[in-house]
């Protein structure tokens, strides 16, 4: 905790006030262009991949970055989702996938998460991901399907079909590669460099 408490005191001394203009209009203005949906690993830090500014992402964080389909009555993803789309109207959802991720790695090894149900009630969400890989157990592809299904599930929530609809957002799917900082642009003609797009 003593890393995080002088990690604020350096932040309120060097970072804010060199920022102190952006943060002025960031109190008054809540205007992402994009909706970032990443895993919750602390390796993966969605604006220092992207170099975006404070205010330049909205950020959802999720274990295996899953994106549950939608249903009636919803969730904190959805409402996060509908949100993004919604109210602050962002033309740009990622979703991003990584190597070496845990969620990705326990479903390709089947591993046994009855000591963690919450966990292994989560992760059925990769389900779809999980069909098209499990003869094959490969991790690397496992985590592209995944990225690609999750994609396929938030096409069923209404605010992003209505902003499709409307030519209003665009959906991408990214896999960022922790021990090169590479980030793969999965599109529908296949992969593809994400500095290239």
């Amino acid at each position: 905790m003593q890393d995080l408490t002088e990690g604020v005191a350096r932040f309120q001394r060097d970072v804010f006030p060199a920022k102190a203009e952006l943060f002025a209009h960031l109190a008054a203005h809540h205007t992402p262009r994009t909706l970032f949906i990443g895993c919750s690993d602390a390796r993966v830090v969605p604006e220092l991949i992207t170099g975006s500014e404070p205010g330049d992402l909205f950020v959802i964080r999720t274990a295996g970055n899953l994106v549950p389909a939608y249903r009636p009555g919803g969730d904190g993803v959805a409402a996060s989702v509908e949100y993004a789309v919604s109210a602050l109207g962002v033309s740009d959802v990622v979703v991003c996938g990584h190597s070496g991720c845990g969620a990705m790695t326990a479903l390709a090894g089947r591993h046994d998460l009855s000591d963690a149900p919450a966990v292994a009630d989560w992760l059925r969400h990769a389900d779809a991901a999980q069909a098209r890989t499990a003869a094959t157990g490969d991790v690397s592809a496992l985590i592209r399907q995944n990225v690609l299904a999750q994609l396929a599930n938030l096409t069923t929530h209404p605010s992003v079909a209505r902003a499709r609809a409307e030519n209003r957002l665009t959906l991408h799917g990214w896999v960022y590669d922790i021990a090169t900082g590479g980030v793969e642009n999965l599109s529908a003609a296949g992969p593809e460099s994400a500095t290239a797009a």
